[in-house]
């Protein structure tokens, strides 16, 4: 059925592309995009040069450019369309809430004196984060803002994030979140090449297949997350201290949520689910929180 999906919208592609005038960008939402394995073969085909797949790859992406369109269509003063490459638009939490929130429920918890270098090492021993940060994401995906963080050279950590949390088939396999200046050197990606938002499942080099195997699905590729110090710094620091402890720069990134709840939003959310299922620690913020 994939090979079918592929065939016909690559079909449906060339028509737009005749219809839709010397445009070498194209944009795609609207259901069909959240296919990530496609979304990996865009790159590879020469029916448009530069392809951007959005945070809201689903319906939410039909409604939003139907909103650039009327624009387009009816509007005298032209909205400047840019490629936006960040999808942190939810709700934040201050300190002060935060620690309010710890006090009110009666957690054991401490400010950590160097968080990232404290959670890396901790991943690196195999444990598993429940990781809630600055502002929710908008879309599908968690992005390290409202993410299970865990290490990706584990070959059992699939199976052990999907015993502990999420619940769901084993054969689905765990995305990477890798420093963007690191990732052409471990996938099949340009240099330079942003995958912001998880959207695209591309080729794991062979030398690294055995090097990250919990994140490498069985066709030997994975759907990555390219993670830039510019749009959240918070999360570069993190990979980027598992880099220097165990020189892999990258971490096995999910949602924070258990299998058919929605991701965790705020405090409460995130220390409910915490106490739920098999994390192993908690960090809300700059708090950890140990079981």
């Amino acid at each position: 059925m994939q090979r079918q999906f592929e065939k016909i919208v690559f079909h449906l592609l060339k028509i737009t592309k005749k219809l839709g005038g010397k445009s070498g960008n194209i944009v795609l939402a609207g259901g069909a995009a959240m296919n990530c394995v496609f979304n990996g073969l865009l790159n590879k085909s020469k029916i448009y040069n530069n392809n951007y797949v959005p945070c809201y790859p689903d319906d939410l992406g039909v409604s939003i450019g139907g909103t650039y369109l009327l624009n387009e269509t009816l509007s005298k003063k032209k909205r400047k369309i840019h490629q936006v490459r960040t999808a942190y638009y939810g709700p934040k939490f201050s300190e002060k809430e935060i620690f309010e929130t710890l006090k009110k429920y009666k957690l054991i918890f401490k400010k950590a004196k160097n968080l990232n270098k404290e959670i890396a090492n901790q991943i690196s021993n195999g444990k598993l984060i429940g990781w809630f940060q600055d502002k929710m994401e908008f879309g599908h995906r968690a992005l390290g803002n409202r993410s299970i963080l865990a290490d990706p050279r584990n070959k059992k950590m699939k199976d052990i994030i999907n015993k502990a949390v999420k619940y769901r088939e084993s054969f689905r396999p765990f995305a990477p979140a890798v420093l963007e200046e690191h990732s052409h050197k471990i996938f099949e990606i340009k240099k330079g090449l942003n995958v912001d938002f998880m959207e695209k499942a591309v080729k794991v080099k062979n030398n690294w297949h055995r090097r990250i195997p919990a994140v490498t699905h069985v066709d030997g590729t994975a759907r990555i997350q390219t993670v830039s110090k510019k749009t959240n710094t918070k999360f570069y620091n993190l990979i980027n201290e598992f880099y220097k402890i165990t020189s892999i720069p990258l971490l096995v990134n999910t949602s924070f949520n258990l299998n058919g709840e929605p991701i965790v939003c705020n405090p409460e959310d995130a220390i409910r689910t915490f106490y739920s299922c098999g994390l192993d620690i908690l960090v809300v913020g700059d708090y950890i929180v140990y079981k």
